[in-house]
């Protein structure tokens, strides 16, 4: 999957970083608008150094819980990140204050999902630019989660404890090289598929 990736990536003019244990983080968002699975993925992808492509793919969520789309901490609605590449928006940091997480350091641009339904409103809302605490973080601490709830008010969920801690190691060693510096980029899953097709 990581070559059609990177071809999407190089059609957009996106960056990718080639350098040895510099990671590539690109969340990959399907079009199902029926919120709270974790029916998204997170692909990690680097140059091993010695020529060869690592890659890893996560099971997550790019969207918000039921919960916060009922329930918006912003009174303008509900944050849902918005396609893009964000360079160097993102950091080792801790989440909520709580745990070790990529935490935004840089603006992204949102969706605001102001309609309070249970239905994703991913081209509708209104954009909104700024540091909103759009995090990449994990579920719950131990074994994987089913269903998104409130562990999502926008931010980059990873569904699986155990899976998060092999990213953390990633991106421990990321940071030694290249300093607390991440990029993060997000995708939509039918232009990948046109772009797997061409292959």
């Amino acid at each position: 999957m990581t070559r059609p990736i990177q071809a999407l990536l190089q059609k957009k003019g996106y960056r990718l970083f080639v350098r040895p244990y510099e990671l590539n983080i690109v969340g990959v968002r399907t079009d199902n608008v029926k919120p709270n699975a974790f029916d998204d993925a997170i692909y990690v992808f680097f140059n091993n150094g010695e020529g060869k492509l690592i890659e890893h793919q996560f099971s997550a969520t790019t969207d918000p819980g039921t919960y916060w789309l009922q329930n918006p901490m912003n009174p303008q609605g509900t944050a849902i990140l918005k396609e893009g590449q964000y360079l160097q928006a993102y950091g080792l940091g801790l989440h909520r204050g709580k745990y070790l997480a990529l935490v935004q350091k840089r603006p992204v641009t949102v969706m605001r999902d102001y309609d309070r339904n249970a239905v994703l409103d991913f081209l509708n809302g209104r954009e909104d630019k700024g540091l909103f605490g759009i995090n990449i973080h994990r579920a719950s601490e131990r074994g994987t989660t089913k269903t998104v709830d409130q562990y999502s008010a926008g931010c980059q969920v990873f569904a699986s404890a155990t899976e998060y801690i092999l990213f953390l190691s990633l991106c421990e060693r990321h940071k030694q090289r290249y300093g607390n510096v991440f990029t993060y980029t997000l995708i939509d899953e039918r232009a990948l598929a046109r772009e797997s097709k061409k292959k």
